[in-house]
């Protein structure tokens, strides 16, 4: 079994935790081991203590994989991502992060990681870099990336309802083909796949969405609700 999350929030945004409390709840572990992966910051040290001081409470094995300043071979590497049972990946820059990772052979793992049975996750950019092609901010101003780990079919647009020019940007680039449709991640929502099909959704509050975005002929593209459970509700 096969599965990616979208995460519209997490505990870099959110103080609740029911985000995070609800990817551990898809662990195939009772303790899972748990790794973030920072890559789109940059290996941000602020962001990887706040990973760390919001799953240090949890039941788990926290780790985090830098490449900024990689430690391991590339066996200990493939050893060790192969190990986890969850991998978080923090937003930040997609381009950037695609192309560290193809640099050091981590795209080929995560998806070696993930036909064995990893759960992949992440907010922003670490909810983009699954699938084929993303919306995103990684060259300044907004615009569609055609490129991706390919492990989820389709496109992905996170921060959908919360930066302005997202929405309008996003379906006109899946009017006129440039993405693939695919899905709309407000801030507080979040979406499970199984071997690339929805399998769940869910909302931290009431008020947040997940879209389904495709071209449509007459109106260029159309995006259509997806039914969400409310967490903690």
């Amino acid at each position: 079994m096969n599965r990616i999350a979208l995460l519209g929030g997490g505990f870099s945004t959110d103080e609740d935790g029911l985000l995070d409390d609800w990817v551990m709840g898809h662990a195939r572990s009772a303790r899972p081991k748990v790794c973030f992966v920072p890559t789109a910051s940059g290996d941000a040290a602020g962001y990887i203590e706040k990973f760390l001081d919001a799953f240090r409470s949890r039941d788990c094995e926290a780790s985090v994989l830098p490449l900024f300043r990689r430690e391991m071979d590339d066996t200990a590497l493939r050893d060790f991502l192969l190990a986890q049972d969850v991998v978080y990946v923090g937003g930040g820059n997609t381009a950037n992060l695609l192309a560290v990772w193809r640099v050091h052979g981590v795209d080929r793992l995560l998806r070696e990681a993930y036909e064995g049975g990893t759960l992949l996750c992440g907010i922003s950019a670490g909810a983009n870099c699954w699938a084929e092609g993303s919306h995103t901010d990684s060259y300044g101003p907004l615009t569609h990336l055609p490129d991706g780990l390919g492990l989820l079919p389709g496109s992905v647009c996170p921060h959908y309802d919360s930066e302005p020019g997202r929405r309008s940007s996003y379906r006109a680039a899946v009017a006129r083909g440039a993405l693939p449709a695919g899905w709309a991640v407000e801030d507080g929502a979040a979406a499970l796949f199984t071997d690339g099909r929805p399998a769940e959704a869910v909302t931290r509050s009431a008020d947040a969405r997940l879209y389904r975005v495709r071209a449509d002929g007459e109106a260029g593209a159309v995006e259509e609700a997806v039914s969400c459970r409310l967490l903690g509700g």
